[in-house]
């Protein structure tokens, strides 16, 4: 894939009477497919180390209009400060907005980090809005206490306890009792099960939208980080998920070396490498239905 020359615009984009401030970027030739990146929070639409600017600018020198945006109460965005679970009204404006400055945009993809990759899912929960037509889901938070205490239980106490230093170290009396409270903390949590909340658990709703959404889901998890690994030990222990990740619409990569945000240079990279070729694949199979579409300035 060649690189676009692309422009950077600063919008700003009404959502029930506040205003959010967006960075467009604006290839030269656009596709018919956009991009709204939704940040994982709390944070601004530049990301962490400047990670969705260094996303967008990558995108869009692959053809792909690139819209990120602050949510209300973030960043230069005015109105009260908003919970993931409560954004789909943003997520709605940001995407009416990229249509309005990008005419030839049809279709829309929402790319989400973290609690970013939530609110994606949740959207679609609450609309259905079929201007969707992808999902880039980045590390999804699913958070609970009984999901967090499985992680620890498995991930680092289930590494500890087979380790001889920390045998050691317990025989010479020198393991906190801090370590020994939370690990009966955590085994705790874990027999107590999940809370039952008055209202439905977003992660319910999630594998709602996740099961309803026909079209195709990107879902990109890091080897060095909790959030991840919590969401897949979460996804396998709970019915609402069962069998949903290993869907035929699904494409799963895995970055064995990467963090949560994808902060080291070669895992940013391949993010950017990934998303973009996920998107031109994109592109490709919807072709027949919209032979207008382009991608690198190039019909298909």
């Amino acid at each position: 894939m060649t690189s676009l020359a692309a422009t950077e615009k600063t919008i700003t984009i009404d959502c029930d009477g506040d205003l959010l401030l967006g960075i467009l970027h604006r290839p030269e030739a656009p596709a018919a497919l956009g991009v709204v990146v939704v940040v994982g929070g709390p944070q601004y639409r530049a990301g962490s180390h400047r990670q969705f600017v260094l996303l967008a600018r990558a995108l869009a020198a692959k053809g792909f209009a690139v819209l990120r945006f602050d949510y209300r109460g973030m960043g230069d965005s005015s109105g009260a400060r908003r919970h993931f679970e409560a954004v789909s009204a943003d997520i709605a404006a940001a995407i009416d907005a990229l249509q309005r400055h990008v005419p030839v945009v049809q279709r829309v993809v929402l790319w989400g980090l973290c609690d970013g990759a939530s609110a994606a899912l949740l959207y679609l929960d609450d609309t259905h809005d079929r201007r969707v037509d992808g999902l880039c889901l980045a590390n999804p938070w699913v958070r609970s206490q009984a999901s967090l205490a499985r992680t620890h239980v498995k991930h680092y106490y289930g590494q500890r306890l087979r380790q001889r230093e920390f045998w050691a170290k317990l025989l010479r009396g020198q393991v906190a009792g801090q370590a020994w409270s939370g690990l009966l903390a955590n085994l705790r949590a874990l027999r107590a099960g999940p809370q039952a909340p008055n209202n439905e658990p977003f992660q319910m709703r999630m594998a709602k939208a996740w099961k309803a959404f026909d079209k195709r889901i990107l879902l990109v998890l890091s080897g060095d980080d909790y959030t991840a690994k919590e969401f897949l030990e979460y996804t396998c222990s709970n019915a609402d998920w069962n069998g949903l990740i290993e869907g035929s619409r699904v494409e799963r990569t895995d970055a064995p070396l990467a963090d949560h945000t994808f902060s080291a240079a070669a895992a940013s990279n391949a993010l950017e490498r990934i998303t973009a070729k996920w998107l031109a694949s994109h592109i490709d199979r919807s072709a027949a239905l919209n032979p207008t579409a382009t991608v690198d300035g190039i019909d298909h």
